[in-house]
This record gives C-alpha cells, sequence and structure tokens, in this order.
C-alpha cells in the first residue's frame, strides 16, 4: 500500500515508557486508530470501481476518471490538513475532526447513486486530510529528539496501517461481494467509528504533544459569535460541495495539479538558489526523484481499478470451490508488505554494514524494474489459458509480489530523501511537493487505466468486449506499460552518476 508517515521531532515532554515493549503509552492508542481508519479508507476504495461500473456511471473509463480524480484529492488533501493543525487547531483536533467526516462519508455513499457518493468521496476526503496529516505527527511526538525507539516505533505504527489494509482488502470486500456494496461502504463507516472513539478515549496517552499551538485564542470569538475552531469546521464542510463540483468535472483536477506542481517546483528551486550550488543541486536531484516517483505510482496504483476489473473479468478466482471475490485480489499487496517489510529492513542494515547497501537512484531503479516485470507476467500467463479466457489466480500473485518488492525498493526512503535532500528550512514545502507527486501519479494511473475500458457502448473504443478480446486488451495494455516501466528503470539507473553527483554525499 503507498503510504508514507511524518517524522517530527519531539524536543522535551515525550510520555512514559510504560506502553507496549518500553514504548510511550499513545503508540497503541495510536496503533489501533490508524488500523479502523485504514481498514475504512481502502475498504471504500476496494469496492469504489466497482461499484462505478455497477452501479453509477457508464463504462469503464468514466469510472476510472472518477477515480483517479477521488485518490488524487485524496493525496492533496493532508497536505493543507497538516497546515491547518499545525498553525491553528491542533493535532487531536485535526484527528478527531478528520475522523468525524469519513465515517459521515461512508455514510453518505448509502444514500445511493452518484450524488450521495460524490458528496460522500468530499467528506471522507477532506477528513482524511485531517486524520492521514497528523496522526503519525502525533507519533514522532512521543519520542524525544534523538530518541533510538523512534524508527522502532514507526514501523510498528506502519504494521497497523497494513493489517488496517489487510483487513479492508478481505473483510470489507467480500461483505461487499457477497451482500452488496452497501454493506461494505457501511462496514468501512463503523470502522472509522472505532478508530475515531479509540483515539479519543486515549487521547490522555499521547494529547501533550497533541494541543494545538494557542487554544486561548482558537476557542475565542473571531467572527461575530463564531471562533477560529467553529470557522474552521464551517470551511471544511463548505468544501465538501467545492469537491463534489471537482470529482464531478474531473479533467479540472488534472489542471489543478499542474498547476501545484509547477508552484512547487518553482519554489523549491528558487528557495534552494539561495542556499548555493550545493542545495540547488541536491534539490534538482530531488525533483527528478519526485518525477520517478510519479511514473512508478502511476503504474502501481492500478490495483483498485484496471486490475480489480481485470480479476472480475479475466481472472479465476476459484479456490477449492470458493470463488474470491475481485476486490478481495487486492488483499495480495498488503499481506507481502507485512511478510516481507521487515525482511527488506534488516537486509538494508546487513547491506550496510558490508557497503553494498544501493544508493537512492539505484533502489528507486531496481523498484521501477520490478514493477515492469510484474506486469509482464499477464503476458505469459495469456498463453496459458482455457476456452473461457480466463488467467489462473497465481498470476495476480506474481504481479503483486514483484510490485510489492518494487514498492520495498522505494516507498520506505522516499520520505528520507526529501529529509536529506531539501534545506532545514524548506522541509515543509519539500514535503509538499512529495505528497504532490502522490496526487500527480494516482490521477495519471486513471488514465491509463482507461486504455482497458470497457462498457459505455455509446463511447468510441469503449464497446463491451468478449472473454477473448478483454483479455487481448488487457495482454496488450500491460504488456506495454510493462516494457516501458522496465525501460523507465532502466534509464534511472543509466542516470544513476549524474543524480549521485547533485547529491553531494546524500547516500
Amino acid at each position: 500500500m503507498t503510504e508514507e508517515v511524518i517524522f517530527e521531532e519531539q524536543k522535551d515532554d515525550a510520555l512514559p515508557d510504560s506502553g507496549f515493549r518500553g514504548h510511550p503509552r499513545g503508540l497503541m492508542t495510536l496503533f489501533f486508530s490508524e488500523m479502523w481508519e485504514r481498514f475504512c479508507y481502502y475498504g471504500m476504495r476496494a469496492l469504489l470501481v466497482l461499484y462505478l461500473v455497477d452501479s453509477i456511471v457508464d463504462g469503464d473509463k468514466a469510472a476510472f476518471l472518477i477515480y483517479g480524480a477521488y485518490t488524487g484529492l485524496v493525496y492533496v488533501a493532508p497536505v493543507l490538513g497538516g497546515k491547518i493543525a499545525d498553525q491553528l487547531i491542533g493535532y487531536k483536533r485535526a484527528v478527531i475532526l478528520g475522523g468525524i467526516l469519513m465515517a459521515i462519508g461512508e455514510f453518505m455513499i448509502l444514500g445511493g447513486g452518484k450524488m450521495w457518493l460524490f458528496a460522500g468521496m468530499g467528506a471522507i476526503i477532506v477528513g482524511n486530510g485531517y486524520f492521514k496529516a497528523n496522526i503519525s505527527t502525533i507519533v514522532g511526538k512521543l519520542y524525544k529528539d534523538g530518541d533510538d525507539r523512534r524508527d522502532s516505533g514507526f514501523t510498528i505504527f506502519y504494521i497497523g496501517i497494513n493489517i488496517g489494509a489487510l483487513l479492508a482488502t478481505t473483510v470489507c470486500a467480500e461483505v461487499g461481494k457477497v451482500y452488496g456494496y452497501e454493506y461494505g461502504f457501511a462496514l468501512a463507516g463503523v470502522g472509522m467509528i472505532l478508530g475515531t472513539l479509540i483515539f479519543y478515549t486515549g487521547r490522555k496517552s499521547f494529547e501533550r504533544g497533541a494541543q494545538g499551538p494557542d487554544d486561548e485564542k482558537l476557542h475565542s470569538k473571531w467572527i461575530g459569535p463564531l471562533t477560529r475552531w467553529h470557522v474552521t469546521i464551517l470551511a471544511s464542510l463548505a468544501t465538501i460541495p467545492v469537491i463534489y463540483f471537482l470529482i464531478t468535472y474531473n479533467d479540472l483536477v488534472l489542471y489543478l495539479l499542474l498547476a501545484a506542481g509547477a508552484y512547487v517546483v518553482a519554489s523549491l528551486i528558487r528557495g534552494a538558489s539561495k542556499e548555493g550550488a550545493i542545495a540547488r543541486d541536491r534539490i534538482i536531484a530531488m525533483i527528478i526523484l519526485i518525477f520517478f516517483n510519479i511514473a512508478f505510482w502511476a503504474c502501481f496504483e492500478q490495483a483498485g481499478s484496471s486490475l480489480t476489473l481485470f480479476a472480475e473479468r479475466n481472472v479465476d478466482r476459484v479456490i477449492f470451490g470458493w470463488e474470491m471475490g475481485a476486490a478481495t485480489t487486492q488483499f495480495f499487496n498488503p499481506a507481502y508488505i507485512m511478510i516481507f517489510g521487515s525482511i527488506f529492513s534488516i537486509m538494508w542494515i546487513k547491506l550496510s554494514k558490508i557497503g553494498k547497501n544501493p544508493n537512492i537512484p539505484v533502489k528507486f531503479g531496481l523498484g521501477i524494474i520490478q514493477l515492469g516485470l510484474g506486469y509482464l507476467v499477464v503476458y505469459l500467463a495469456s498463453g496459458m489459458v482455457g476456452p473461457d479466457y480466463q488467467v489462473p489466480l497465481w498470476t495476480l500473485a506474481i504481479l503483486y509480489l514483484l510490485h510489492t518488492a518494487g514498492e520495498l525498493f522505494l516507498s520506505p526512503i522516499g520520505l528520507s530523501m526529501v529529509t536529506k535532500l531539501a534545506p532545514k528550512h524548506m522541509t515543509g514545502t519539500a514535503m509538499g511537493g512529495w505528497f504532490w507527486s502522490f496526487a500527480m501519479s494516482n490521477y495519471l494511473a486513471a488514465i491509463i487505466a482507461s486504455a482497458t475500458g470497457q462498457g459505455g457502448e455509446g463511447e468510441a473504443g469503449e464497446a463491451v468486449l468478449s472473454a477473448k478480446d478483454s483479455l487481448f486488451q488487457y495482454t496488450d495494455v500491460y504488456t506495454t506499460m510493462g516494457l516501458i516501466t522496465v525501460g523507465v528503470g532502466v534509464v534511472l539507473l543509466i542516470l544513476n552518476k549524474p543524480i549521485k553527483k547533485l547529491m553531494h554525499g546524500v547516500e
């Protein structure tokens, strides 16, 4: 799963070491809160494209573009949500407000139809912006500056993220398949309520590091009888119809993302240039790697869109007489993360000790190549189909294995790269650029997925295909994507030396 946690330094008010394995007490509260929030988010995401295709829109392409706008905005929202928490409402209030909005959004979807779906998605996006941006910041604030347990604490927290994703892509996805999409969305909403209640009831274990910058100012009258806290809530609710508009006219999201990207890149280069040639070169290296990061995730993030529909139409999902739901096939990624995440962490440490740990550009390049090889598995499997034109389930098992390996080469070091290459006073802007890359890649992923589009008989190129033609189309698109992606990874490996030179000693 595409997950990033924000490392935030804690100076002098870390909480007592009376929790899990000597960690601060608040860690397990935050672990379970985040676990249920990810259950909510990934549960909804697992079912979204199938629900759109079956009940809301005509054709895959329309569904993919809505999905891309939604996931793109999800990754933009934490940039603003984090800033509001930093400067105004504090992390605790932000997480609670975010959890409530996400739960409301899930239950709004139960109204049925496009209007309730888009409004619910808007509430989830706003809520995610508050929740996701700030709960990991609270984790960081549990530890004093230089605390050796900090990385271990974030590893435990990351496990909670993937347990939530694993439960979502199994339990939530299967409930949606067997009983109806509305029950899957409702279950995701119940998960969000649980996460928010756990966070609220356990708040005393972490709240010293989660308060707002000025509570008196926050609650004093500001506009008539309204306080800044009231205005924040009202403005958050008012943002929902704005997002509804952007999802409806989803081509506008691309222009919004391009404008944001141009602003971030210009700000980074301009700011770093003032710090001298070394800082400028490092920022240029970071920007280059950010664009390769977009290439990786634009192809990786087919799981919730085209790969789910591929599983629905052309994958034999029967195991010992039981048919796995198409959305449930997304479980491979979080399961592999759980299995291999610790192994990779140990591997990097051991490689560092013998001086063989690859540098950042090489890791990125190898990760992208593995991603491409995953798509080429579909080409190999397509030659083994029977008269039903369905590839065996192991096709997705191996594809996701290679994709997850690629993710582990690339994702865990991304934030570290940003903090190493950006000047200290520009870390916030650089982090915004990093999150922007995920927003951009998710939108581009929808455009790529559209190449596999079916249905929507009134749209050129989207006729309903037979099983044979459907398999041919998916195989053709994934083979092309795989070859191009392998090529992109090779190009990055070739560029390793000049990029490394720009990094001026940063490994």
